[in-house]
């Protein structure tokens, strides 16, 4: 049997861990971590052997450290791109060792990503749980790692793309000197189909009085009480919220959706009030005839009253055919007026006669036409502020604002920022056909801190982008979302670990101050600057934009974006 080479460095992924002690967070390549006592984990473990059962705590336990070994499993490829097929794999075993469960010895590895063939031994030192195990129940007949079992089962099936199982030869926990693993395809195990129940939800063993809840999904979706009686809305995009504000937004919308009340919407733009006009027509009487918007601030000033309210033929130069207006073709159903701060004030004294007695007059006609109309506008400016300067008429105001809604800013919700970033992407990734694996914790961590001055609209942009600059079956990072770093919600102050183990603070080093103290006493161009680093890196790695992207300590995505942004400029 050939001799397997070192470990490589492990300095790659030191760098990935980061200690926020002003913010209380530590991060693993943006997923957030928790140091925690072995001995409290010890003492979960007690707690579930004893109210359990040792078998149900086992499979428990077990997927516990499936789920932490498959998320690991996704920085193989993202932090060793280009290393070799045993340097990348290394990556699972040298973060159990940094993370401290255990130290991990290889003594055999056989592993052919593209024929799917695994075959791997390693021994195992220091393990945490054979230790806890051992202190608080004593010597065992059989082997007691599970959470590290299930942690190497999940890293390697996550890394081959196909379920491979471990099994625990020896174990500390049963007197040996230190514990053993194996693992092989499930398909290679003699008692495969057991091995692989021992991971599968449902499947968790309750002692006698404990009783399973009658639906038990492997991961439970919350349900939100306010949302659970409600119809649901077809045909128009979801109103995904559950902060205080919004919830009370929505119940105004469908307290007023069964009645033909005239709704003003207000608040800033891009806080989403076309989308609250059309879930208030859809879950209306009027659901089945037309919804019309119309952007009033996009209309020309001499064109407004021809749009709304129709013109005919020969009305003025050039009206060559009779035209109906936005108010009849919305006959029957929703007319939603965008913007209404802007109407002019002659259109302003038209639209007040049509809320009144329900018609209107084509430009250059002589008789009215009645109309049946349900008007709902929408406004991010104050109409009482625009009253008093004279902008907009008072007896409109008060026919307009009868039952007023605010939509609250995104800054006000963020409760609801999680949940909506999620909807988008799943929104995206189905769009442009592209597997994202979700959100980091830190991208997470950066979007409820981000002040979002456009709101929702600007969400809606910046997860697209996101979504075509990540990595194929990668998650979203900060990078992603914030490829222009000044953008970017500002880190905390952090500490890294350095090679001796302790902490070191991650601040530039003395050389850099006094570059950068150089560079601002020559007042160079920023701009300039960028891009001479740009072109010399790029150069320097002969065109290899991963390569190059590495010396300026940018991922690939964040490099095209500046190239591309520097191409088009």
């Amino acid at each position: 049997m050939p001799a397997l080479p070192s470990l490589p460095s492990d300095a790659d992924l030191r760098r990935q861990v980061q200690f926020s002690p002003a913010d209380g967070r530590i991060w693993l390549a943006g997923q957030r971590m928790v140091l925690l006592h072995a001995a409290s984990l010890g003492i979960l473990r007690r707690e579930l052997m004893l109210t359990l059962g040792p078998a149900t705590a086992r499979r428990l336990l077990l997927r516990v450290g499936y789920a932490s070994g498959e998320r690991d499993a996704a920085l193989a490829r993202q932090l060793r791109p280009n290393a070799d097929t045993f340097a990348m794999f290394s990556v699972g075993p040298q973060l159990h060792m940094l993370e401290g469960a255990v130290q991990v010895i290889p003594e055999l590895l056989e592993l052919d990503l593209k024929g799917g063939h695994f075959h791997g031994i390693f021994g195992w030192d220091h393990s945490w749980e054979a230790e806890t195990h051992r202190r608080d129940f004593g010597p065992q007949r059989e082997p007691v790692c599970w959470i590290l079992l299930g942690y190497a089962s999940g890293y390697t099936s996550a890394f081959m793309g196909r379920q491979v199982l471990y099994k625990e030869l020896m174990c500390a926990g049963c007197g040996h000197d230190h514990c053993r693993i194996e693992g092989r395809p499930v398909e290679d195990w003699p008692d495969g189909v057991q091995l692989a129940s021992d991971y599968a939800p449902n499947t968790l063993l309750l002692p006698e009085g404990l009783h399973r809840p009658p639906a038990w999904p492997a991961w439970p979706a919350p349900v939100l009480a306010e949302e659970s009686a409600e119809p649901p809305i077809a045909a128009v995009e979801p109103l995904i919220g559950r902060s205080a504000g919004f919830v009370a937004a929505k119940q105004l919308l469908r307290k007023a959706a069964c009645t033909q009340v005239t709704v003003l919407l207000t608040g800033e733009t891009g806080v989403g009030k076309e989308r609250f006009a059309r879930t208030l027509h859809a879950l209306s009487p009027r659901a089945t005839k037309p919804f019309v918007a119309v952007n009033c601030a996009a209309l020309p000033g001499e064109l407004v009253e021809s749009e709304l309210f129709g013109t005919e033929k020969g009305a003025y130069t050039g009206a060559d055919a009779a035209r109906a207006g936005r108010f009849e073709r919305a006959d029957g159903g929703t007319l939603f007026l965008d913007e209404l701060g802007e109407l002019p004030l002659h259109a302003q004294a038209k639209l007040l006669r049509v809320l009144q007695d329900g018609q209107v007059e084509r430009l250059g006609a002589v008789q009215p036409r009645q109309v049946d109309v349900r008007l709902v506008a929408a406004t991010h400016v104050d109409l009482a502020e625009a009253v008093r300067a004279g902008r907009f008429r008072q007896d409109l105001y008060y026919r307009i604002h009868v039952y007023p809604i605010r939509i609250p800013p995104l800054r006000e919700r963020v409760d609801d920022i999680e949940p909506f970033a999620q909807h988008l992407l799943q929104s995206f990734t189905r769009r442009h056909d592209k597997h994202v694996s979700g959100f980091t914790d830190r991208a997470l961590h950066a979007l409820r801190r981000y002040a979002w001055p456009g709101n929702v609209r600007e969400m809606e942009n910046l997860i697209e982008r996101s979504v075509i600059l990540a990595q194929a079956g990668h998650p979203v990072d900060v990078e992603q979302l914030f490829p222009e770093a000044a953008h970017a919600p500002a880190a905390p102050p952090a500490h890294i670990l350095q090679p001796s183990g302790r902490l070191g603070e991650a601040r530039p080093p003395a050389r850099a101050a006094a570059l950068a103290d150089q560079l601002l006493a020559d007042k160079l161009d920023l701009r300039a600057l960028e891009t001479h680093l740009i072109e010399g890196a790029v150069q320097r790695s002969h065109g290899n934009l991963a390569a190059a992207a590495r010396l300026l300590g940018l991922t690939r995505p964040q490099l095209s974006y500046r190239l591309n942004k520097r191409r088009e400029a």
